[in-house]
């Protein structure tokens, strides 16, 4: 299993998500929905459209953990929904397949989506935890409260957090780059 990276530089978050939306606008909305809520992958594809249709909140019940989040819809995500959602039947899949009637896409395909893109711009550890990275890393640069974001993660400590939002490696890799010992 590959280690993904949370996507670090604001404009390559941009280009990823504009380059997503030209090529389909199912797909931006999936990336939209990963680096503005900080969900996993699983509880995205299980979104229906009358979970996200017109609401400040969407509930979820965590696939992994079984717990139902009531989860705030980010200004921007909601302007994207809005216009997707629009004449859309409550009961479809939000992120929905080509294939069969009203099934969402699969992990498999929402990993292939963002890997294609990431490669676009030369990103290689990019896979579906990577959105949920991406929110919890800007998230951290925002607010500098890893106890809140552990909350929004459900994780056990702030050093796990850290470690998943990748903080330590960068902080890690900054000082071996900044490290004088000749001069």
């Amino acid at each position: 299993m590959n280690y993904v990276q949370p996507i670090r530089d604001p404009l390559l978050v941009e280009n990823i998500a504009n380059t997503l939306r030209e090529n389909n606008e199912r797909d931006y909305i999936m990336f939209m929905c990963g680096i503005y809520s900080g969900r996993r992958i699983g509880d995205i594809l299980r979104l229906r459209i009358g979970d996200v249709k017109g609401k400040e909140f969407f509930v979820v019940s965590e696939q992994k953990t079984g717990k139902q989040l009531r989860i705030a819809v980010h200004p921007k995500l909601r302007v994207a929904l809005k216009e997707f959602c629009k004449d859309r039947d409550p009961d479809d899949f939000l992120i929905q397949s080509r294939e069969g009637y009203n099934k969402p896409i699969d992990r498999t395909v929402a990993y292939r989506i963002l890997s294609k893109a990431g490669r676009k711009f030369g990103l290689e550890n990019i896979g579906t935890h990577t959105m949920r990275k991406t929110f919890g890393y800007f998230h951290y640069l925002q607010y500098k409260n890893l106890g809140t974001l552990m909350i929004i993660f459900g994780h056990s400590s702030e050093s796990v957090t850290k470690r998943y939002i990748g903080i330590d490696v960068e902080h890690a890799n900054k000082t071996i780059k900044n490290l004088c010992i000749l001069n």
